[in-house]
């Protein structure tokens, strides 16, 4: 193998000396803005969800157990319809109920 031949010195010329020149400096740029955002961001609390399973699909009274949520009409009784703020929707097929206010 040759030997490697050393790097040729680069020569400045007028354009590459006007892009240096353009580039902000560490005294120019704003150091203390960015920082500010970040912190904010970290100091959020997350929301914890409770952990929903089949009991909160029932409601016991006494001896009796019955369904908190009603089954999906297109689905049968094995589906149970999600519960929002207006309206009951089932996962499986998509169907919609609105709520009566």
């Amino acid at each position: 193998m040759a030997p490697a031949k050393p790097a040729a010195p680069k020569k400045e010329d007028a354009s590459t000396a006007k892009k240096e020149e353009a580039k902000p400096t560490a005294a120019t740029a704003p150091t203390e803005a960015a920082p500010a955002k970040k912190a904010e961001k970290g100091k959020r609390e997350k929301k914890h969800k409770e952990e929903k399973g089949v009991h909160a699909m029932y409601k016991a009274e006494g001896d009796k157990v019955s369904r908190a949520r009603p089954t999906c009409e297109r689905c049968g009784p094995g589906y149970f319809m999600g519960d929002h703020h207006d309206r009951y929707t089932c996962g499986h097929c998509g169907f919609t109920r609105y709520k009566q206010k």
